[in-house]
């Protein structure tokens, strides 16, 4: 009978737990209205910015936001970036409700909520748990995220925009059900919070380039000269002018890593052309002749 009650106790503060974390980030859950069909969500990341699905957004005009208080507040678009599926909306009288990103990094096991407010009734949570974290990921839509985090959580109508939160209530990511059908995906909010920093200063975020044409390939043991991965990306073109060909790489060169950081597929390589790479010049290792080299190269912008 101890145990019963034990168990019965720890279920209960559990239950208890997890609706105090869906009460507390539920001020920065709100409404986003931006399609004929059906609203979506957004949250709250920082005063008068709210963060959602960029393809929730059928329009860039007349669109609107509803909050935990039942007020109706006009938003003001302010960029989007397909690659993430995440946008960026400007609401004045907001509030000063913000959701709090997670400050350890998500494991796989650990209990996650995805939180949205898809009608006027009030907020909404289905329970699961993250059941992979990787990267990067390329999916419909011309989606390509350098991480994600999936979670089992049901992804009900309107969640699309709204927050998927920890125990305590913090933000993991946003949930991005854009990204690939019947899969619940998020963009983690580490990714979320510098995409909606890079949208807010200039509406759209960078996005580099080197100006090669390149293949996986497998490296043999004799060419690894010591590093530990297994393969790297074979440059079978360069551009005229391009950042590469001024970085000096070569015809035959295999890439394996840019900025210290191992590429070995394609969709690496893209997720690492971002950001404040972009214009910057940066490491790029190769193994040329058998033997490793690093190169300077300045990313270049894509217009």
């Amino acid at each position: 009978m101890e145990n019963r009650t034990g168990d019965a106790s720890a279920l209960s503060v559990l239950s208890e737990g997890m609706a105090d974390a869906v009460e507390k980030v539920g001020p920065a859950v709100v409404q986003v209205n931006g399609r004929r069909r059906r609203a979506a969500s957004g949250v709250v990341y920082a005063t008068g910015k709210v963060l959602t699905a960029s393809h929730v957004l059928e329009r860039e005009e007349d669109l609107s936001v509803v909050t935990h208080d039942g007020r109706t507040l006009e938003a003001r678009f302010v960029g989007r970036d397909p690659s993430t599926d995440l946008a960026v909306l400007e609401v004045a009288e907001l509030g000063e409700a913000v959701a709090e990103p997670a400050a350890k990094e998500v494991r796989v096991g650990q209990i996650s909520l995805a939180v949205a407010r898809p009608t006027r009734e009030g907020i909404r949570a289905s329970f699961g748990v993250v059941s992979a974290v990787g990267g990067p990921l390329r999916a419909g839509r011309g989606t390509r995220l350098e991480k994600y985090i999936q979670t089992d959580a049901t992804p009900y109508p309107g969640f699309s925009g709204g927050p998927l939160i920890d125990a305590g209530g913090a933000v993991l990511g946003i949930t991005a059900l854009g990204l690939a059908r019947g899969v619940a995906f998020a963009v983690p909010s580490g990714v979320a919070w510098r995409v909606a920093g890079a949208l807010s200063e200039r509406g759209s975020v960078k996005r580099g380039y080197l100006g090669i044409l390149s293949q996986p390939v497998r490296l043999p043991a004799a060419q690894r000269v010591g590093l530990d991965q297994r393969g790297g990306l074979l440059v079978v073109g360069v551009e005229d002018g391009s950042p590469a060909g001024k970085g000096g790489m070569l015809l035959g060169d295999i890439l394996v890593s840019l900025d210290a950081t191992p590429v070995t597929e394609t969709d690496e390589l893209q997720a690492l052309l971002t950001g404040d790479r972009v214009g910057r010049e940066v490491p790029v290792g190769v193994v040329r002749g058998g033997e490793l080299q690093t190169l300077g190269v300045t990313v270049g912008e894509r217009g």
